[in-house]
């Protein structure tokens, strides 16, 4: 009785799996064509945290993999940076059943970050840049030509607001960048994908989560009013974060102000005869 009772929900699960995988694929996908992410030949290190994005996008760039026209190798690499209490054995464990070549590299971030940062101050700045170092130079070691986060496309409009509010930057996460040294290539295959279509496709692989207890625990963040802020219009406003994100790829930078990206200066109410004197510059009053 408690297996019949079990299969509409376990088919439920299946087609929701089907649905998800489907959608995701093709945004993943959409996203590698628009900004040329992967190539014939590349070796793409994909950053594992132990959270649900990075899962689902290990998952689906092996899924593409298998049914690319082009080949390239994929690696998985988790930095264990010593936090208290971390699992050590649970992304081993769950690479080795997956069958994908992958590397822990152990440095101990943990004690530098709470050394360095007060109680009660927000840790995340610091912990990313070790942790980025860190990582640009275990790819370049390895041979990677390519380092693939996953970041979607809620991380990448919460940076965009995050700049704006606190940074007084219109600056968000691009989906492909060289690095500052010119080393690495990053890639961001989620970016196109929806949190709470990653979440969703989490829970049904039940893929096995690892808190972060060094900063995922600090609920003050300036981020996660960001996050908040976004999900209630998302609630409220229907199609508004669609429009945001399609604002990010539709700029006109002379419609902003910012001096260096356009020339203002090379604008004239009227058209001026060669003999005319210059206008006068409100500089010059």
């Amino acid at each position: 009785m408690s297996a019949v009772a079990e299969t509409p929900m376990l088919q439920k699960d299946r087609l929701e799996l089907n649905k998800l995988q489907k959608l995701l694929r093709r945004n993943v996908g959409r996203a590698i064509a628009d900004f040329n992410m992967i190539e014939q030949g590349d070796k793409i290190m994909c950053c594992l945290s132990g959270g649900k994005d990075s899962y689902a996008m290990l998952d689906i760039l092996l899924n593409l993999q298998k049914h690319a026209p082009i080949d390239f190798e994929i690696i998985a690499v988790n930095l264990d940076q010593k936090q208290p209490g971390f699992p050590e054995d649970v992304l081993p464990n769950y690479l080795k059943s997956i069958g994908v070549e992958f590397y822990v590299v152990e440095r101990d971030t943990y004690s530098i970050v709470k050394d360095k940062i007060p109680e009660g101050k927000t840790t995340c700045g610091l912990c990313s840049r070790l942790r980025r170092g860190i990582l640009y130079d275990f790819a370049v070691d390895q041979g990677c030509n390519k380092i693939a986060l996953g970041h979607h496309r809620d991380d990448i409009m919460e940076t965009l607001f995050l700049n704006m509010f606190h940074g007084g930057k219109m600056k968000a996460m691009p989906p492909k960048l060289k690095s500052d040294d010119g080393r690495n290539i990053v890639i961001r295959p989620m970016a196109y994908c929806r949190e709470k279509d990653i979440e969703r496709y989490a829970r049904v692989k039940a893929f096995p989560i690892i808190p972060c207890n060094l900063c995922g625990s600090q609920e003050d963040l300036q981020r996660q009013n960001i996050k908040s802020m976004l999900q209630d219009w998302d609630k409220k406003f229907p199609g508004r974060l669609e429009n945001m994100f399609r604002a990010l790829q539709n700029v006109l930078p002379s419609h902003l102000a910012d001096t260096q990206l356009y020339d203002f200066n090379r604008l004239e109410r009227y058209t001026r005869e060669d003999n005319e004197p210059e206008p006068i510059s409100i500089l010059n009053l």
